[in-house]
């Protein structure tokens, strides 16, 4: 029997600028016009004075590890045990929830603070994922 393919993400009018900026291999954030206030997950109006003068742009896809839990148990499909569950800290400053990639899923290697950079993980045609790896150089 196969195994269940992985959840994925509803992609909506408001999110569509990110998926397709993953397809081309660029992470994509809002700022605000009004207060400058960059934000993720997208929306559209700013979390932080409720303008909807918002604009997209390509963040620097730098960031470091903020929090993380190693999951144990084989419950999720589409994902193999040990992984880590991670906040990311971008440059730009929004925290967003991925996966570290190319590293051991050990306490040892996932170190708080340590710097990171974005990758992306082709899923299908369809979908391609914005993850994280520890930075090069």
């Amino acid at each position: 029997m196969a195994e269940p393919a992985r959840a994925r993400p509803k992609i909506t009018p408001e999110t569509q600028h990110y998926w397709d900026g993953a397809k081309q291999g660029e992470l994509r954030l809002q700022r605000c016009d009004s207060c400058a206030h960059a934000y993720f997950p997208p929306r559209p109006f700013c979390p932080k004075c409720g303008s909807r003068e918002v604009s997209v742009f390509k963040a620097s896809g730098k960031g470091t590890l903020y929090s993380y839990v190693i999951n144990h148990r084989p419950l999720a499909a589409g994902f193999t045990e040990p992984y880590a569950i991670a906040v990311v800290e971008l440059e730009e400053g929004p925290r967003m929830m991925s996966n570290i990639l190319e590293c051991p899923q050990t306490p040892e290697a996932l170190e708080l603070d340590m710097k990171l950079e974005v990758t992306f993980q082709t899923i299908d045609d369809n979908l391609t994922l914005p993850q994280f790896r520890p930075a090069k150089g």
